[in-house]
């Protein structure tokens, strides 16, 4: 991986390329969610407070996983097509706001949750969301080579876009179907 994979272009077209990456975002996003690992072992909340951070969490998955659905849409379009590379590039880059607003809201939101740290599929969630922060970062630094490729975008940039796509997938999907488990056997345990 180049030293400069985390410099986007300064075309103007795009919001994400605004705001170049650094090592501050590659360290601060783990940290962050190590953070919000500790604080969930600490802070226990009350049912009103329970309930608001359960719906902050279902509306974050609406927010960043609609985001990532649409970002692959438009992918979908250029395979079959029916739109130019460079506007596909475009597109997913202004999505990335939403995208990290959601794993912001899930972050937040699900240190107030009281996981079960203890628990396998809770870790196995936590290893989904770290990939998840990792793959999102290196989707926007991708993005950013893609865009200052033009339309000269190489095999290699393409396959590591699509790699980044199905690992998006499987980690915003397997994270939430965690959840959802998680939430049928609480609401199970909650009828005893």
């Amino acid at each position: 991986m180049s030293a400069d994979i985390g410099r986007m272009p300064r075309t103007g077209r795009s919001h994400a390329s605004q705001f170049p990456l650094s090592a501050l975002a590659w360290i601060g996003a783990p940290v962050a969610l190590g953070v919000a690992i500790w604080v969930s072992t600490r802070v226990h909340v009350g049912p009103g407070w329970l309930e608001a951070a359960l719906f902050v969490h279902l509306a974050s998955v609406v927010v960043g996983l609609g985001a990532v659905l649409v970002a692959d849409y438009f992918a979908a379009l250029w395979v079959l097509r029916l739109d130019t590379l460079a506007e596909v590039i475009a597109g997913t880059q202004r999505l990335h706001l939403p995208i990290w607003l959601g794993m912001i809201g899930l972050v937040s939101s699900g240190m107030l949750l009281g996981p079960d740290l203890s628990a396998d599929t809770t870790r196995l969630k936590l290893a989904l969301v770290f990939a998840l922060l990792l793959n999102g970062l290196y989707a926007r630094a991708l993005g950013g080579r893609m865009a200052a490729a033009g339309t000269t975008v190489g095999t290699g940039l393409l396959v590591r876009g699509a790699l980044t796509s199905v690992v998006s997938q499987a980690c915003w999907w397997g994270a939430v179907w965690i959840g959802f488990a998680a939430a049928q056997a609480r609401a199970a345990i909650g009828r005893l």
